[in-house]
């Protein structure tokens, strides 16, 4: 493998299971690039922050627990591919009801206390399953090249 390879990395048991055919990430040169990440628990495969009833209809959700959800799988691929939040240089947030976006907002600025903070867009869309927001990510750090597979 030479530095101008891509290195496509999925997890096994750290981040939720893709549920198609992608990676969870992939280094191309000195950039990662995330795929989006919702609030799947990678212990259950289910969405936290959300209730059903019998049938199977939305009782409830907590966009609080789940943005705390997406952002603890975003910071474990950060993490698997050799980088951190401070390696962001980009993030898209994906809300299924901009309603949300103060209290999706409050809980990031929990994680991005550093100086440098990513560029974000934030836009009204419909995550997959019971995901009520997902995060997508470009993270920035030149010779990015995890030394062991995951």
């Amino acid at each position: 493998m030479t530095p101008a390879d891509p290195i496509f990395i999925t997890l096994e048991k750290k981040a939720p299971a893709p549920l198609g055919a992608y990676s969870h990430a992939v280094v191309a040169g000195d950039f990662v690039y995330l795929c989006g990440l919702g609030a799947r628990s990678p212990e259950t495969g289910q969405e936290v922050g959300v209730s059903l009833d019998k049938s199977g209809d939305i009782l409830w959700y907590d966009i609080e627990a789940q943005t705390k959800q997406a952002l603890e799988n975003l910071k474990t691929v950060l993490k698997e591919s050799g980088c951190t939040l401070q390696n962001l240089v980009d993030v898209h947030v994906f809300l299924k009801d901009m309603k949300d976006f103060a209290k999706m907002n409050d809980v990031y600025g929990q994680y991005f206390t550093h100086q440098n903070l990513p560029a974000r867009t934030t836009i009204e869309a419909t995550p997959p399953g019971l995901n009520f927001i997902e995060v997508k990510a470009i993270a920035y750090k030149p010779n990015t090249y995890p030394d062991k597979k995951v």
